[in-house]
C-alpha cells in the first residue's frame, strides 16, 4: 500500500458515507463486489483509470476530488481529460479516424499530452514489437503521412485494411518495415507489397 492508494481510499469512503451509501450499494453501481470496494477504501488495491471514472460518477464527484490537491509538490495537476479514439480495423478507402474505424475511446489527462496534431491510439497485438511495445499495450500516435528513418510508425498494409506498428527503415529508395523482435522478418515495401504511413508512434501505455 502507498500514500496515494490510502488517500484515494479515504476519499472514496468519505464521499460514500456522505451519500449514505453502503459498500455493497456502491459496488452494485459500478458492477463490482463489496469486498473490492473495501479493498479500495483501505488502500489495499488501487482502482484503475476506468474504475476511477465509474466511482466518481457513482459518488457524484469530479475524478479530481479523489486525488490529493494539485498544489502538492509531487503531484501533476489534472486540468481535464482528452477523449482519444482507439482504431480497430481500417475500412478500405475510409479516413483512418472515420467513425467506422473507431473501436473505443480512451480518456487521457490533458496535462500528459504535450503533442500537437490529430491523435489516436492503436492496440498492439502479437509480439513482433516486443520488448518495447508489449502485446496488449496501447500506442499513442499522431496522424501524419511520413516519419524519419528509424522512427516507429502506424502503417497501413494489406490493401489499406490492416494497421501495423513497425520501425521504418529507409535505405535509398527502399523502405523496410522492421519488427523489433528479431524472430520476425522485415516487410519490404514494393509495388506488389505497398504500404502507407498514417501516423507516428509517440508513447506506449502498458495496461497493468
Amino acid at each position: 500500500m502507498d500514500k496515494l492508494n490510502n488517500f484515494i481510499g479515504n476519499k472514496i469512503r468519505h464521499y460514500r458515507k456522505m451519500k449514505k451509501m453502503t459498500q455493497e450499494e456502491l459496488g452494485n453501481l459500478i458492477g463490482t463486489k463489496k469486498a473490492t470496494i473495501s479493498n479500495y477504501e483501505t488502500g489495499y488495491r488501487s482502482p484503475n483509470q476506468d474504475v476511477l471514472f465509474d466511482l466518481a460518477e457513482a459518488l457524484d464527484v469530479s475524478i479530481n476530488d479523489l486525488f490529493p490537491p494539485t498544489e502538492a509538490k509531487n503531484m501533476i495537476p489534472v486540468t481535464g481529460f482528452e477523449r482519444i479514439p482507439v482504431l480497430g480495423k481500417i475500412a478500405c478507402g475510409d479516413p483512418i479516424t472515420a467513425i467506422e474505424n473507431i473501436s473505443e475511446y480512451r480518456e487521457v489527462p490533458k496535462d500528459y499530452l504535450d503533442y500537437h496534431g490529430e491523435l489516436f491510439f492503436l492496440e498492439a497485438t502479437g509480439d513482433s514489437m516486443e520488448p518495447k511495445i508489449p502485446n496488449g499495450s496501447y500506442v499513442l500516435c499522431r496522424k501524419q503521412e511520413d516519419v524519419e528513418s528509424g522512427e516507429i510508425a502506424a502503417v497501413l498494409v494489406n490493401g489499406d485494411e490492416e494497421t501495423t506498428l513497425k520501425k521504418v527503415i529507409k535505405q535509398g529508395k527502399t523502405i523496410l518495415l522492421q519488427p523489433l523482435n528479431e524472430d520476425y522478418a522485415p516487410y519490404i515495401v514494393t509495388e506488389e507489397n505497398p504500404a502507407k504511413i498514417v501516423g507516428k508512434a509517440l508513447r506506449v501505455d502498458v495496461e497493468l
